[in-house]
């Protein structure tokens, strides 16, 4: 895979996601029934699942039709989502913006839930037109990047991470798309998240040892844009629960190991668009949690076996990975969440 100009620059950061791997891959969790994982392999005659077919199975009913009926209602049933999934049940155009309420509205609470809904199913036009350039360039990232806003935007310290020399973000530096809409939106959804997540047994809180980063990816068959949210980033160390020193940036962590850990990839995907000329739509938004508990498909197939005891999928088994999308406080006294793509 071809590296973008901005992934040149990114630095390795070492998290959960992607520092597991390196440090504890031949130990395996205590925690019932978060179990050990076993390397014996499913049986030859059984389909194995693959991020493509996730991808698939979110698409179109025609797109969906064309997968092994094992693997289609295997995957179903380690899906929870957070909004209703309708791949061919709702208009297949979008909503006209000026008939939506703003994004902003949403922090006081202004926006009932079947606007929520449709925000998902059909975001603003500055989210369409980055779907729609997505699909276009057939995953090249560089396009993607090329309407962020050049300015940097140096990442200030996060709840103490200075103090304890944790660096959470891939640089000490950031930016934001030129389009003020597309910020609000990546906003909307990580507070979309927080607060349907527990309806599906995931409580997930925005700080800096729970849940406060995504990545963005370009899937690797359609070009469909995607993000990834990971929560219950850096569990507490525990003797016996979670035993693993994973650095700096766990340090004061009260995130719990626990079956919650089993729902800590959320998958976002923009709008598909239609390989017919003109603004045409195959299927639209999607929101949903990804559940890997053992015994799933998920978990079997999807999540590499030395990572299973922390329930990582990674971002570039998807397609080409564009950037990380940061959420963070940044406030002394009050909250103040504030963007950074890295």
């Amino acid at each position: 895979m071809a590296k973008s100009p901005l992934s040149l620059h990114l630095t390795f950061m070492f998290s959960l996601s992607m520092s597991a791997a390196y440090s504890f891959s031949s130990l395996s969790s205590p925690l019932s029934p978060l179990k050990p994982f076993s390397t014996s392999s499913s049986p030859s005659k059984t389909p194995k699942a693959t991020t493509s077919d996730l991808l698939t199975l979110l698409s179109d009913r025609r797109s969906s039709s064309t997968l092994n009926p094992f693997v289609s209602r295997e995957l179903n049933s380690c899906l929870k989502f957070l909004v209703p999934f309708t791949p061919n049940g709702i208009k297949m155009v979008p909503i006209s913006c000026s008939h939506r309420k703003s994004l902003n509205s949403n922090r006081n609470g202004v926006l009932a839930r079947r606007e929520e809904d449709e925000l998902i199913w059909w975001p603003p036009q500055s989210v369409l037109d980055l779907a729609r350039l997505a699909f276009d360039s057939r995953g090249d990232s560089a396009a993607i990047h090329r309407v962020l806003d050049p300015t940097v935007i140096p990442v200030p310290d996060v709840e103490g991470s200075n103090e304890d020399r944790c660096q959470l973000t891939r640089t000490p530096y950031g930016f934001r798309f030129i389009s003020e809409e597309l910020n609000l939106y990546l906003k909307f959804l990580f507070e979309l998240i927080v607060a349907r997540a527990p309806a599906v047994g995931l409580n997930a809180s925005l700080n800096r040892y729970d849940f406060f980063h995504g990545h963005i990816f370009l899937a690797r068959d359609s070009g469909r844009l995607g993000i990834l949210f990971h929560a219950k980033e850096y569990p507490a160390f525990d003797k016996k629960v979670f035993p693993y020193n994973m650095g700096y940036c766990q340090k004061g962590s009260n995130v719990s190991y626990d079956n919650s850990m089993n729902l800590r990839n959320i998958l976002w995907l923009a709008p598909l668009p239609s390989d017919s000329t003109g603004d045409t739509w195959a299927a639209p938004g999607v929101l949903v949690v990804l559940d890997a508990r053992p015994g799933g498909i998920i978990y079997r197939d999807i999540i590499p076996d030395y990572v299973k005891f922390v329930r990582t999928i990674y971002e570039d088994d998807f397609g080409e990975v564009v950037a990380d999308v940061n959420y963070l406080d940044v406030g002394d006294v009050k909250p103040n969440y504030q963007l950074f793509i890295c």
